[in-house]
């Protein structure tokens, strides 16, 4: 689908992530370059996901560090279950919260769409202008789950275990948001 696409090459997303538990471990025993490695590994993904909650660019980037720093705090407390990533994402939404109530000031997630900073990466003014605009028509679950789904690779079993919903909700909300933005998207090529 075309808004998968351009959200993976927003962020430079290509694939999956291959993070492994070893990652996580590798930090907690203090191993030279693992967070950098499992920053270059995750850092775009992430940068996605905590958009999608804090809707503000400056916020995410600040999220976004905070989720490094409670990586590297927590790393030790890590009990490998095969699903590093969705540590991560779980870490990742604590941060964005946590930045969200210290933020008394955040932006809009329409102000901050339309800033340049949230999508300044798509360098086609169509096509960014596209992705601002089909945004715009989903609902805040709705963009997390799909900047989850096209940013991270994760399951939609996972989704739904970090967002804390049911797994049928999550696969019919993805269903709708896809089927919404295919609408979206025919009838603005009618136009």
């Amino acid at each position: 689908m075309m808004i998968v696409t351009l959200l993976q090459q927003t962020y430079g997303v290509d694939t999956p992530s291959t993070v492994t538990d070893a990652d996580i471990l590798d930090i907690a025993a203090g191993k030279p370059d693992a967070v950098a490695r499992l920053y270059e590994k995750t850092h775009k993904g992430l940068y996605g996901f905590i958009l999608s909650i804090t809707r503000n660019p400056h916020d995410t980037e600040d999220a976004l560090q905070d989720t490094f720093l409670a990586v590297c705090r927590s790393a030790q407390s890590y009990r490998p279950k095969g699903k590093p990533m969705a540590w991560l994402y779980t870490v990742a939404k604590n941060a964005a919260r946590m930045k969200l109530r210290k933020a008394s000031d955040h932006l809009s997630f329409e102000d901050a769409l339309h800033g340049d900073e949230a999508f300044g990466r798509i360098e086609n003014l169509e096509d960014r202008l596209l992705l601002e605009t089909a945004l715009t028509q989903l609902s805040e679950e709705e963009r997390k789950i799909l900047f989850l789904r096209a940013l991270s690779g994760l399951t939609s079993r996972e989704i739904a275990s970090l967002l804390g919903l049911p797994l049928n909700t999550v696969l019919s909300k993805y269903h709708r948001t896809t089927k919404k933005l295919k609408q979206y998207f025919e009838k603005e090529h009618q136009s």
